[in-house]
């Protein structure tokens, strides 16, 4: 397989070297229609990888809370795009060997294969799976006219076409399946854009989706005549209201031994001064105004930091990392520390690095932010943990995963 991968590469190397510009119209659109059969043939062998990386645990083994997160880190890919690319996979392969046959042969795109697969479930779960197969053939052959919205929109009536008796029976189950799809797909990807801001993106199911809208609606009406916000900066307004009568409950669970809560480092003579512009502990910028305002409803806590951003000093530490010594941590790693880890400190806890049964002191210095799998992981591996150049931590890995043992950083969170 890599000799042919390693053939396919040159020629496509070649082919992008090649002028397009000196081909005539007929010629551009066949290429065009080659290199799409070729991307789809090309992605069923990279989602049969990925499966059986999958299910070997090759990301488990090697330090990864999932395998979309080592494709992220492996690949550079944004989490939303890794963990399609596995969800795919799996459902590729749990599919009639059919659709793996056509996303193979170029016959469908990647996303008409999964509009094949999911119907293909939901009807061998209904009618059997010889009627599910002569889904898929029906269906791969609409494949070649209709998108995969389309595709999905008449696949749900496809026993009208392969079995007309199962029909209505089948019905009520295809309502089951698109609900058991909707619960799978729910999401919400919080991605950070430049200047600090924030994208939400995602998918709600049905009930979600009616309780956001019935705390969002009334608050983003228009106060008045003189609202000049177009209605997203008004829904935009109306989720920062919810956000803050959230923690105004005092019910919300705790996160990493604090309560919920918005802590803001910034320096004392900016905040005097009114000229302090202030960082969030998830590493977003705030402005001096935004600052000073927040301040009048909080507690302060000081601290000191050395040159290189390190923490010296944070109020009065305690026995357990919590309070200041949690928010020292906090602080100087930004959120979990393990090399390509991109949880955020409230996901996380505080580990002893020489741990507290065998002497370690609870210090700053002995301590280290980790998430749930990673804190796991590092007390069940040959990983080792040390504070590096500027008191920031770095992991050694075993020298099966790496024989030169280098250490290794997380480049993930920004430092103060």
């Amino acid at each position: 397989m890599i000799d042919e991968l390693a053939r396919a590469e040159s020629a496509v190397a070649a082919c992008a070297d090649a002028a397009a510009w000196a081909l005539a119209e007929h010629d551009l659109i066949a290429a065009l229609d080659a290199t799409h059969r070729l991307q789809q043939r090309l992605a069923a062998v990279q989602l049969a990888v990925v499966r059986e990386l999958d299910g070997r645990g090759t990301a488990v083994a090697q330090g990864a809370s999932s395998t979309a997160g080592w494709l992220r880190h492996r690949l550079r890919l944004d989490v939303a795009a890794a963990r399609r690319l596995v969800s795919l996979a799996a459902c590729v392969d749990a599919a009639p060997h059919g659709v793996r046959e056509a996303l193979a042969s170029g016959a469908v795109s990647v996303e008409q294969a999964r509009v094949i697969a999911d119907t293909a479930a939901a009807v061998s779960a209904s009618a059997g799976v010889e009627v599910a197969d002569k889904a898929v053939g029906v269906l791969v052959e609409w494949a070649a006219q209709f998108d995969p919205s389309l595709l999905r929109r008449m696949g749900t009536r496809i026993l009208d076409h392969v079995a007309p008796d199962l029909a209505d029976a089948a019905a009520s189950a295809a309502l089951d399946a698109e609900a058991a799809r909707a619960a799978r797909d729910r999401h919400v990807t919080i991605s950070e854009q430049a200047g600090g801001r924030l994208r939400l993106s995602g998918t709600l199911d049905a009930e979600a989706a009616a309780l956001l809208r019935a705390v969002i609606d009334p608050l983003s009406a228009p106060s008045g005549p003189d609202d000049t916000r177009c209605a997203g900066q008004r829904r935009h307004d109306a989720l920062a209201d919810v956000c803050r009568l959230a923690l105004r409950t005092g019910e919300l669970p705790e996160n990493g031994g604090d309560p919920a809560q918005l802590v803001v480092t910034t320096g004392y003579d900016g905040l005097a001064s009114q000229l302090g512009a202030g960082t969030l502990d998830i590493g977003l910028r705030l402005t001096p105004a935004t600052v000073r305002r927040l301040a009048c409803d909080a507690a302060i806590l000081p601290a000191v930091l050395g040159g290189a951003g390190q923490v010296l000093d944070v109020g009065r530490q305690r026995r357990l990392i919590t309070g200041p010594l949690r928010r020292a941590l906090v602080l100087r790693d930004g959120g979990c520390a393990f090399p390509g880890c991109d949880r955020p400190p409230r996901w996380c806890a505080a580990h002893h690095i020489r741990h507290w049964a065998d002497g370690g002191p609870t210090s700053l210095d002995n301590a280290v932010l980790l998430c749930g799998h990673h804190h796991r992981h590092v007390h069940q591996s040959d990983w080792a943990v040390r504070l590096g150049d500027a008191g920031h931590p770095e992991f050694v890995p075993p020298a099966w995963l790496d024989p030169d043992q280098l250490p290794r950083r997380n480049h993930y969170h920004r430092r103060t």
